[in-house]
């Protein structure tokens, strides 16, 4: 959930307005506090603030300074953005992400078979997952959309602790994959992958049953609509 307060929004949502996304922009605190419709001297505390937090960065242009929202600013604007969206927006049936089947670490293997994740995915996806995960390396244009799914409805799998160590959530987006298998797009706690690898099981070894081999395409129908008429079942027969 988004950290950032509600004051400091407009500020970052008029830096970025001014082009502060992608490059130092020069702006006086007199005419963002006019453009937020709060004093100089609020304005001013604003982007000290944001600074602090590490939202944007400042550096000095002749006898002001010229700001920048930084990754982290930008990620916080978007989070909030993506969650008023799929409040405020009809579900879409489904979302459509392609790229190409990349080989993993062969963790997938391991957490797949631990007991306390198998059960639930029986339980909860009505299906017992081939012990191995599919990483899909998602085309560029397909990102964003991938992390917009934590905004919709999720069949959780819950973290547990064998005693020695704790395994964190999963959430899982049921899907088809190619439009012969049905599987689910999982959506992991802790992960080593960057956001361009997508993480996909099913009841069993997709690229075997898809006659694949790493560096084909691979296409993924994410349904969402159908997810949360799922999510509900789950949550009644709980």
């Amino acid at each position: 959930m988004s950290e950032i307060k509600v004051q400091h929004i407009l500020t970052i949502a008029e830096l970025l307005l001014k082009g502060a996304r992608d490059n130092y922009v020069n702006i006086t605190t007199r005419e963002l506090g006019a453009n937020i419709g709060r004093s100089q001297q609020a304005a001013s505390k604003h982007l000290l603030e944001l600074e602090e937090k590490g939202y944007i960065s400042r550096r000095r242009s002749g006898q002001g300074f010229c700001i920048r929202v930084t990754e982290k600013g930008y990620r916080e604007i978007q989070e909030l953005f993506l969650r008023l969206k799929a409040a405020l927006e009809p579900l879409p049936k489904m979302i459509e992400l392609a790229g190409v089947a990349v080989a993993g670490m062969g963790e997938g293997g391991y957490y797949m078979s631990l007991e306390g994740y198998r059960r639930q995915f029986i339980e909860r996806l009505g299906f017992d997952p081939y012990p191995g995960t599919l990483n899909i390396r998602l085309d560029k244009v397909y990102i964003d959309l991938k992390r917009e799914l934590v905004m919709y409805p999720a069949i959780t799998i819950d973290g547990f602790s064998d005693g020695k160590r704790t395994y964190g959530w999963v959430k899982c987006y049921n899907a088809r994959i190619n439009d012969m298998i049905d599987g689910a797009v999982l959506v992991l706690e802790r992960t080593h992958h960057d956001e361009s690898i997508m993480e996909v099981i099913a009841p069993v070894k997709i690229l075997d049953a898809l006659g694949l081999k790493y560096g084909d395409r691979v296409d993924v129908k994410v349904l969402i609509q159908q997810q949360q008429q799922q999510r509900r079942i789950t949550s009644n027969n709980k």
